[in-house]
């Protein structure tokens, strides 16, 4: 199992939790984060006895955005992992889930600040659990940055546009309660139980058959952009193996018998 000083890695039966853990900084990206996260992406691709993801902070933050100065090299934090980004020079933005599209269904448990390069990451996950005292925000043209990790481009496909141009445009800060009114996440908790929520979640999924899972989520993304037509045919090319899978089978006799189904990928 993997992991960086600024990204650990647990496993909770068929989930693989990935936690930010630099709270000193609230958890701001910095290279070895970015080379953990993108190690952990492809860990549990390749692991077919993980089932979800949860990507969550530590220290009571999710994540503050980009530490520009570590990911820049000034001193010496995360240099062993240089070369790793000499090799691919995309590695950051497949970290963030920018170039990067785990087949697992990824789960963010939010707590504290996700902003900027936080909010960011957070549009490439797929259910989202927010405590309470959560802030969001794209904060970058306040400092006249722009939001380079894919949020003028995906933000407006999630929430209505006038909330998207709001968020972009301000640069102001969100409630978890208003980020939840506007579609931005799914679940708003009390705070310090997002994990929790998060898990179970997780948990309903893994109990799921993992074929069907991984053919809903790869269909729901790649019909977004397409028109119903082909959105369609698209979704019968993907969704009629699944019936000829052994997990199929095992479902149908599972309910017939009445019994919790035993899924083995097959």
């Amino acid at each position: 199992m993997g992991g960086t000083e600024h990204l650990t890695v647990q496993r909770e039966g068929a989930t693989l939790v990935l936690t930010l853990n630099r709270p000193e900084a609230k958890n701001a990206l910095s290279l070895p984060m970015l080379v953990g996260l993108y190690d952990g992406w492809v860990e549990a691709d390749a692991d077919d006895a993980i089932r979800s993801i949860i990507l969550t902070g530590a220290g009571g933050a999710f994540c503050a955005g980009m530490d520009l100065k570590a990911l820049a090299g000034r001193g010496m934090e995360g240099e062993q992992y240089r070369d790793r980004l000499k090799a691919d020079p995309d590695l950051h933005w497949k970290a963030m889930l920018r170039h990067h599209r785990p087949r697992k269904p990824v789960i963010a448990a939010v707590e504290g600040h996700c902003v900027a390069g936080g909010t960011e990451i957070l549009q490439g996950t797929d259910i989202r659990v927010a405590g309470e005292s959560a802030t969001f925000g794209l904060f970058e043209v306040k400092r006249g940055l722009f939001p380079i990790g894919g949020s003028t481009v995906r933000l407006q496909r999630q929430i209505p546009r006038t909330h998207a141009l709001e968020m972009l445009l301000t640069g102001r800060a969100y409630s978890a309660r208003e980020a939840a009114d506007i579609g931005l996440i799914g679940h708003v908790v009390p705070d310090g139980t997002a994990l929790e929520k998060a898990l179970e979640i997780a948990g309903q999924v893994n109990a799921c058959g993992p074929l069907a899972v991984e053919a809903v989520k790869a269909s729901v993304y790649e019909t977004a952009e397409m028109s119903e037509g082909d959105g369609l045919a698209a979704e019968l090319k993907r969704g009629w193996p699944v019936f000829d899978t052994a997990d199929a089978k095992e479902g149908s006799r599972a309910f017939a018998e009445r019994r919790p189904p035993v899924f083995r990928r097959e």
